[in-house]
C-alpha cells in the first residue's frame, strides 16, 4: 500500500493505491483507513453516503463480499471535503484514463471533458486555450499540486506545462465561480493537476513517434528513503508539424520531493517548460508566418502540520519568458515579455462541535519587463533582455493582491453546508477591499442520489496583455475594469448497479466582461485590428453525463468495459446594444459538446477506447483573402466566416503488460480539417505508435 498522510494522534491512514509489498498489512493494523483515489468515473457519479470496492470471491465462499471504503476527499473548498460530503461535483481523470486514451498532451485529455473547451492553435499543447462553461481562457485558475501557477501576462500561455502526461496522477476539473477557494481568477473554474507519488523506487522510460515527422520521449525516475521521496522525469518532443508553419519542439523537467515529519509533512516542486514553434497564424490571419518561444520555470514548498489547528503554508515562484515574431525571422511586430510571479499563503483549520472552521491569507505579487506591456520607463532604467546584446526591456508594470479567507463546513447525516468569503484587494485598483461570499449546499436522501445547489461571487483582474498590448493586430486598453459575476448551479448525480448519472444546470451573471472585438467602424482600415474592451453578457447552459459499466452487470470477462457520455449546452446573452463585428473569444463559446467513449478489452492484454467529439462553437472570425495587383502589390479583402460543427473520431490500441504497454493512437480518423480558433486550420488524419517501460531498482 502506498501511505501518503499519516496523522499521529489520530489513526487514520490514507492510501492512494494499492502494492503487493510484503509488510503493507501493517501499516493499517489498528487504524481507519481510508482510500485517496478511485476511477473518475467511480468519483464523479459515486454514492452519495458510501462507495463500496468488490473484494474478489475466495475458494469455498458461496457469496461475494463487499467492504466498505472510507469517504474519498476532493477539494471543492478550502478544506477537502469527502466526495459523498461535498456541496459540488468535482470531476476526476485518473493516471489510467490518461495512459488509456488517445491523447498526447495534457491539454489533449481536457477535451474529453464536455464542460471544458480547448481551443488548441497547434498540436502536442502548442498554444492552447482553456475554459469552462462559455468562460475565456484567461477566466480560469490552473494549478500544479495546489500550487498556482496561472499566468498574469496572457492565458494563452497558461497550459505551457512543466510535466507530461506520464507525470500526472489525476486531474481536478471543478466547474463554475471559485473565489472564495482558489483567489480572484478563478472566474469561471478551476483545473488542479496532481502528479504521481509512488513508493516503489523506480524507473519509467518510453519513446512515439508517428505523422508529420513526430518524435518524442520521457523519462521518470523515482528514488525513495525512508520518509524523504523524490520523483524527477523529463520529456522531449518535435515535429513538422501537420500545417505550413507548425514545426515545433517542446520539453518539460519536473522535480518533486518530500518528508514526512513527525508532526509535519512538507513537499516541494521544481519545473521548467519550454517551447520554440512556427505560429502560423495564431494571432492574425493576415500574417501566415508568426514565431513564438516560451520558457517557464515554477518553485513551490508547502507544509501541512496536524494537531487541534491544522496549518498549510506555501510559498511559491513562477517566472515566464516570451519571444515572439509577427514576421518569423525579423524584427517585424518582435516582442519580449518577462513576467515574475511571487506568492505566500496561510491556511489554518480546526475542527469543533459545529464543524470546521478555516481562516486564510495570500499575498500574490505580479510583475512584468516587457518590450510592449506596461508603463514606459526612463531610459536609466531599460533593462537587458537575456541573450540579446544591445536589445532592452522598456517598460514595466506590477500589482500586488491580497486576499483574506474565511470558511465554515458544516456534514451532517444528509446535508452538507459550505460557506465562505473572500476580501480581496489589488494594488493596481483603488487599494479598497472588495468581498466575494459563497455557499454550497449538498442534500442526500438515500446512497442512491445527491442534490446540491450553490451560488458564488467571483473577480477576474485584466491581464498586462490586456491592458497594455499594442501592435498593427492588436490594441489593449489601459481603461478596462475587473470582470465580476454571480454564479448560480443547480445538479444531482445518481448511481445504482453499475449505471451513472448526472445532470446539472448553471446560470453566470456577468459584468464588464473582456473581450478583443472589431467594431465596425474598423472598416476603414479594412478589419485589420482587435480591441480590448468591457461588455455584458451573461452565460447559462446546462451539461447531461452518463455511464454504464458492464462489468458490474454481473460478468467480470465481459469484452466491452465502460461507455460514458457528455453534453453541454450553453446560451450566452448580451446585455448591451453595442454591435461587433468580430470577436477572438468571449463571444465565439461552445453552444454543443458532445463526448462518447467506449472502452474494451479485445483478447488478453489487448486493450482498446474508441472516442467521439462534436461540438458547434458560435462566433465567426475575419478570413482575408489575398489579391496581387499588376505592381506586384498585396491587398486582402476581409470577411467574417463562421465556425462549422465538427466531429472527431480518436481510436487507441494498447498491449498492457504489468511491466511494459505498446500502443497505437489514431487521431481524427475521418481526417476533417476544421478551424479550433481564427484562421488556424487544424492539421488531418495524425498517427503515432509508442511504448512504455517501467522497471523497479
Amino acid at each position: 500500500m502506498n501511505k501518503q498522510n499519516i496523522r499521529l494522534g489520530n489513526p487514520t491512514v490514507t492510501f492512494t493505491r494499492f502494492c503487493r509489498k510484503n509488510y503493507a498489512i501493517f501499516v493499517s493494523l489498528r487504524k481507519e483507513i481510508r482510500i485517496g483515489v478511485l476511477a473518475a468515473s467511480t468519483l464523479l457519479f459515486a454514492n452519495p453516503d458510501s462507495v463500496f470496492a468488490q473484494v474478489e470471491r475466495q475458494e469455498g465462499e458461496k457469496e461475494e463480499r463487499q467492504m466498505e471504503l472510507d469517504d474519498v476527499e476532493v477539494t471543492a473548498s478550502r478544506v477537502p471535503l469527502a466526495l459523498n460530503q461535498a456541496a459540488r461535483t468535482v470531476t476526476l481523470i485518473t493516471s489510467e484514463q490518461i495512459q488509456q486514451a488517445p491523447v498526447n498532451s495534457v491539454n489533449d485529455i481536457l477535451k474529453l471533458a464536455a464542460g471544458v473547451d480547448v481551443r488548441q492553435r497547434g498540436g502536442y499543447g502548442i498554444q492552447t486555450d482553456i475554459s469552462i462553461n462559455g468562460g475565456t481562457h484567461d477566466q480560469i485558475v490552473i494549478l500544479l499540486n495546489g500550487v498556482n501557477i496561472s499566468s498574469p501576462h496572457t492565458g494563452h500561455l497558461a497550459a505551457d506545462f512543466p510535466v507530461s502526461i506520464d507525470d500526472i496522477d489525476h486531474i481536478e476539473i471543478l466547474e463554475g465561480a471559485a473565489s472564495r477557494v482558489y483567489g480572484t481568477s478563478a472566474f469561471s473554474g478551476a483545473i488542479n493537476i496532481v502528479t504521481k507519488h509512488n513508493d516503489d523506487n523506480q524507473l519509467s522510460l518510453g519513446a512515439k513517434g508517428g505523422s508529420f515527422g513526430t518524435f518524442g520521449t520521457n523519462a521518470a525516475a523515482t528514488l525513495n528513503a525512508g520518509t524523504l521521496h523524490n520523483r524527477l522525469s523529463g520529456a522531449f518532443t518535435r515535429s513538422d508539424g501537420g500545417v505550413a508553419n507548425g514545426d515545433f519542439e517542446k520539453f518539460n523537467a519536473y522535480y518533486q520531493g518530500g518528508v514526512l515529519a513527525k508532526h509535519t509533512d512538507v513537499d516541494w516542486q521544481l519545473g521548467m517548460s519550454g517551447m520554440n514553434y512556427g505560429a502560423n497564424t495564431f494571432y492574425s490571419g493576415r500574417f501566415p508566418n508568426q514565431y513564438e518561444s516560451n520558457r517557464r520555470y515554477m518553485a513551490s514548498v508547502s507544509a501541512h502540520s496536524q494537531g487541534k489547528v491544522s496549518l498549510h503554508p506555501t510559498l511559491y515562484f513562477n517566472r515566464a519568458l516570451d519571444h515572439y515574431q509577427l514576421i518569423r525571422g525579423t524584427q517585424t511586430g518582435e516582442n519580449f515579455h518577462l513576467t515574475d510571479v511571487y506568492g505566500a499563503s496561510l491556511n489554518a483549520s480546526t475542527t469543533w462541535a459545529l464543524g470546521t472552521s478555516v481562516i486564510g491569507a495570500e499575498v500574490r505579487n505580479e510583475g512584468i519587463l516587457s518590450t510592449s506591456l506596461g508603463r514606459p520607463l526612463a531610459e536609466t532604467e531599460y533593462v537587458d533582455i537575456p541573450g540579446r546584446d544591445g536589445r532592452y526591456y522598456t517598460k514595466r508594470d506590477n500589482r500586488t493582491n491580497i486576499c483574506y479567507f474565511l470558511e465554515h463546513d458544516v456534514v451532517l447525516e444528509h446535508f452538507t453546508i459550505s460557506a465562505g468569503l473572500m476580501a480581496n484587494m489589488n494594488t493596481a485598483l483603488d487599494y479598497r477591499y472588495r468581498l466575494y461570499p459563497g455557499v454550497d449546499i449538498s442534500y442526500r436522501p438515500n446512497n442512491s442520489l445527491r442534490l446540491y445547489a450553490s451560488w458564488n461571487k467571483a473577480q477576474r483582474m485584466p491581464t498586462f496583455t490586456d491592458l497594455y498590448y499594442k501592435s498593427p493586430t492588436q490594441e489593449g486598453n489601459i481603461g478596462l475594469k475587473p470582470e465580476e459575476t454571480d454564479e448560480f448551479n443547480i445538479g444531482a448525480t445518481f448511481h445504482q448497479h453499475g449505471l451513472r448519472g448526472e445532470v446539472r444546470t448553471f446560470y453566470r451573471k456577468q459584468k464588464n466582461m473582456i473581450d478583443w472585438v472589431m467594431w465596425p467602424s474598423d472598416s476603414t482600415n479594412n478589419y485589420t485590428t482587435f480591441h480590448a474592451s468591457n461588455f455584458k453578457a451573461d452565460n447559462m447552459g446546462f451539461s447531461l453525463n452518463g455511464s454504464i459499466e458492464f462489468r458490474e452487470w454481473g460478468n467480470p470477462n465481459f469484452p466491452l468495459n465502460q461507455l460514458t457520455a457528455s453534453y453541454t449546452y450553453i446560451h450566452q446573452k448580451r446585455k448591451d446594444d453595442v454591435e461587433i463585428y468580430a470577436s477572438s473569444y468571449a463571444l465565439d463559446y461552445l453552444r454543443h459538446k458532445l463526448v462518447l467513449s467506449l472502452s474494451s478489452r479485445i483478447v488478453s492484454h489487448l486493450n482498446a477506447l474508441l472516442t467521439y467529439r462534436w461540438q458547434q462553437r458560435m462566433g465567426s472570425f475575419v478570413q482575408y483573402t489575398p489579391t496581387v495587383d499588376q505592381e506586384g502589390n498585396t491587398t486582402y479583402a476581409a470577411a467574417t466566416r463562421p465556425y462549422d460543427p465538427y466531429g472527431l473520431l480518436d481510436l487507441k490500441l494498447s498491449w498492457d503488460a504489468p511491466r511494459y504497454q505498446l500502443y497505437l493512437e489514431a487521431n481524427n480518423l475521418t481526417s476533417y480539417r476544421y478551424y479550433d480558433i481564427g484562421n488556424v486550420r487544424q492539421p488531418g488524419f495524425w498517427v503515432m505508435a509508442g511504448a512504455k517501460i517501467n522497471v523497479n531498482l
